[in-house]
This record gives C-alpha cells, structure tokens and sequence, in this order.
C-alpha cells in the first residue's frame, strides 16, 4: 500500500524540525547549569523533559499528524503513546545523568550516547506500535538497523555538544544540528515501513485508540505550558548567572596600574604627588 509522509505538504516537518530544534536549545542550556549546579538533579530532568519530551517525542507525533494509509483509518492507543513519551524522557535523563557525574568523558560519552539512542529508537517504534490501523505493518530490518544507527550517533553528538557547546551562536548551531539527526532518524524509521492489506485486523483495530486530531489539543496546551516554563527557567538562571559573574567581576583585586602620567598631568595634578608614582627615568624627564 502507498504510504503518505507528507498528506500536510511541509507544515508538518517543518513545525517538527522547529520543536526539535527548541528543545534541543534548551536541553542544552538545562545541561549547562547542571554542570555547575551543586545540586544537579533538577536540572538534568529539566534538560531531559526539554530533550527527551519536546525534542524528541513531540517532535515524532507532530511529524506523524503528517502521516497517512489512502483507504486506511488511523488510531492511536494512549497509554502506549504516553508510554513511549516516558521512555524518551527516562533514557535521555539516564544518559545525561551519566555523561555529567559519570567521570571519564571517554567511556561516559559512549555508554551515555548508546543508552540514549536506544531509549530513542525504542521510543520511535513504541509509538509506531500504538498507531492502529487495518492495514498490516512491516519493516525492512536493514533501515530498521540505519536508523537505530542514526539514533545512537545522534545521541552520542548532541551529549558531547552538552558537554562542549558555549556561547549563544554555538548554541544555536548545535541545537540545529541536533534537530536535523532527531529528524533523520525519524524519517528513516518511517521508511524502513511498509503496509499491507490485512483482513485479520481491519475488524478489529480501526475501532481503538483515537484519532491523531483528538490528541493534538491536549498535546498543543501540554506543549506550550511545559516550553513556556522551561524557557522562563531557563531565562532566570541566565540572568542570576550573569548577575553572579559581575558580582565577582567587581569584588576581584584590580591590576596595578601601568599608565604613567605625562608631563601636561604633573604639572595640573602637582609634581610632589605625581613623582611618587614615577619610575627613577621618569622624575629625571619630569625634572628636564
């Protein structure tokens, strides 16, 4: 059967590219306050909800309201969409957990990464399991491996970014590169798929679940709260960050100073308290 990725034309990749790219953006910089955090739980599931929530498992339903079987009705079952949300965000919160208090950034790295694109892939086709159709699922277990491949590499890069990534530019630039891999991989799993027609299940599964546009405003409000949330957290710590940086700008000790006064300043300030500060050769030019 002929599979439509794009019934929507580009909104749908589109709005997900800009989601993923937004939680990414701030997984990042949830990551970065973790880092310097004396107590960084809070923060680590901050940036895993923005990573693992939006970035990943909002950015896969919104590019699945896209998604359409011609002659086919498609369902989804709650819990397990709800079920595969929690794996996103409990994977991506274990690996975090142990690229940032892990110890060695070379063995961290990997086990961090690999355990996060698992938690990935395992979200992306727990989620492909709740849709129910009529028509018979299948998968080529060769893009199947790609994109688990894909999800592993992503997760490995966008944790060393999280480790590495300063400045707002670089920031901005990693979290766009994040949002491309989180999509590849969602786009690659979506191809390994094929569907057939199936008499067993047309009776039976296009009455359960429900439809994709009855979870889209509930999943809208949802969305917004938690991002408008995070992005104010994440706004504050910057401010009291900065703040905090200038307070100790100010209280540092201060260079002595290397600027010699010229002749015009001795004589408008007085050469008695200007010669005291002068080296030996300069009270000799002072003098002449």
């Amino acid at each position: 059967m002929q599979l439509d990725h794009f019934s929507y034309g580009l909104v749908t990749p589109v709005v997900a590219f800009c989601i993923s790219v937004l939680g990414s953006l701030l997984g990042l910089r949830c990551t970065s306050h973790a880092r310097l955090a004396e107590w960084p739980v809070g923060w680590l599931a901050a940036a895993a909800v923005s990573l693992g929530g939006a970035g990943i498992w909002v950015m896969h339903f919104t590019a699945m309201l896209g998604f359409a079987i011609p002659g086919a009705t498609i369902r989804y079952d709650v819990p397990l969409t709800l079920l595969s949300a929690a794996i996103a965000i409990v994977f991506v919160w274990i690996g975090l957990s142990i690229v940032v208090r892990g110890g060695r950034e070379i063995i961290a790295l990997p086990v961090g990464g690999a355990i996060t694109g698992l938690g990935v892939a395992a979200m992306h086709y727990l989620g492909m399991f709740a849709m129910k159709t009529g028509v018979e699922m299948e998968y080529s277990t060769g893009t199947v491996a790609l994109s688990i491949v894909i999800a592993v590499v992503a997760a490995t890069a966008a944790l060393w970014f999280m480790l590495h990534v300063r400045g707002l530019f670089a920031t901005l630039g990693a979290a766009t590169i994040m949002g491309l891999a989180v999509c590849g991989m969602h786009y690659t799993g979506m191809y390994a798929m094929h569907a057939t027609h199936s008499t067993q299940h047309a009776a039976v599964t296009p009455d359960s679940g429900v439809e994709p546009t009855q979870l889209l405003t509930p999943l809208i409000v949802t969305i917004t709260l938690v991002l408008m949330m995070l992005v104010i957290l994440v706004g504050f710590a910057e401010i009291d960050e900065r703040s905090t940086r200038d307070i100790r700008l100010d209280r540092a000790p201060r260079e002595p100073s290397t600027h010699w006064p010229t002749t015009d300043e001795v004589r408008n300030r007085g050469s008695a308290d200007w010669g005291l500060r002068q080296p030996a050769h300069g009270r000799e030019l002072s003098r002449r």
